[in-house]
């Protein structure tokens, strides 16, 4: 059991010594060496068994520690504060009758950072308490800016990736944004024309969406706009796509290294999709709400632009209105 005479361990500048010894008169001795220095606190743990859980609890900013014990061998101990984590970096000062240099070794290489011969000056004591204390204090506190800077860091790297993704995205639909689409096709484009890979593009458009707000208001096409969104989302799998919000309810999909084919077969799924939604819209065509998109693929021609893919995707699109809409029309 520990007694406990102290001030608490979190005053700014108190030192708190737990002593680790099963006489009682060494105890008493300490005590009172240790009493000219009202900053100085003094817990007693006279149980070999219950010393690693007692620093735990105490968190004393030195541990004074005796070798000899009953029924406990002082250097296993030392080894047990040094592989707990909690007491890992507590320093410990080794206060022995034995002053054998062999022992002394044995001490240091167990995890000891001082050794002592029953009993020192009181000066002496004292002032080596007060230097390991320090010492411990200062790394605790280091180790508390270090650990407040990570912190700090991480929350500004998630707030910046936050403001990123904020401005890549569509702020009703959550799909990438036209700035967004852009760089992206810069970017696709360049490596088509580097590696001599197909580049397909869906440009989709809400069919008749006009009347849609017209008839529903804003609020329901805002919803009709999100639906199809996230149609888009499901119908491709592949990380390496992009869908965007192009502008008003066109959007647009990007599909790198993908064949004519494949990419026909994407938009097909997405017609289903967005018809399967069944929102309501009674049009020409039917009753809920479709889709019409236009298909482009090609590669890359040296000091080309990606118009020439946004410009025939666009002419795909408007054959399909023309053709009346719902349907996909490409190469």
């Amino acid at each position: 059991m520990a007694e406990d005479d102290a001030s608490p361990a979190e005053a700014p500048e108190s030192v708190v010594v737990l002593l680790v010894d099963d006489q009682p008169v060494i105890a008493m001795m300490v005590r009172k060496m240790l009493a000219v220095d009202p900053a100085i606190s003094m817990q007693v743990c006279a149980e070999a068994a219950a010393a690693v859980a007692e620093a735990c609890r105490v968190r004393p900013t030195v541990i004074l520690q005796d070798l000899v014990m009953p029924r406990a061998d002082g250097l296993d101990l030392v080894r047990d504060y040094r592989a707990t984590a909690a007491t890992r970096d507590i320093p410990i000062i080794v206060l022995s009758s034995n002053d054998e240099p062999a022992m002394k070794k044995a001490a240091f290489a167990a995890g000891a950072n001082d050794y002592l011969v029953k009993l020192p000056e009181p000066i002496e004591l004292v002032a080596r308490i007060r230097y390991h204390s320090r010492a411990y204090m200062a790394l605790v506190e280091r180790d508390k800016a270090y650990g407040a800077l990570r912190l700090s860091q991480q929350q500004l790297l998630e707030t910046n990736r936050e403001l990123q993704r904020l401005t890549e995205s569509d702020g009703l639909t959550g799909l990438a944004n036209r700035r967004s689409f852009d760089a992206f096709m810069a970017r696709e484009w360049a490596a088509s024309s580097t590696h001599a890979t197909t580049l397909s593009l869906l440009m989709i458009d809400v069919d008749y969406f006009k009347s849609y707000n017209d008839r529903l208001g804003h609020l329901a096409g805002d919803d009709a706009l999100k639906s199809v969104a996230e149609a888009i989302r499901g119908c491709h799998g592949d990380p390496a796509c992009l869908a965007a919000r192009y502008g008003g309810e066109e959007f647009a999909v990007v599909l790198p290294g993908t064949s004519a084919d494949e990419a026909m077969a994407v938009a097909d799924r997405l017609v289903a999709r967005v018809e399967a939604a069944a929102l309501p819209h009674a049009t020409p065509i039917g009753r809920s709400v479709t889709v019409s998109i236009g298909v482009a693929s090609m590669r890359a021609l040296p000091g080309s632009t990606p118009d020439r893919l946004i410009a025939a995707a666009d002419e795909r699109l408007y054959q399909a209105k023309v053709q009346g809409r719902n349907r996909v029309v490409g190469p």
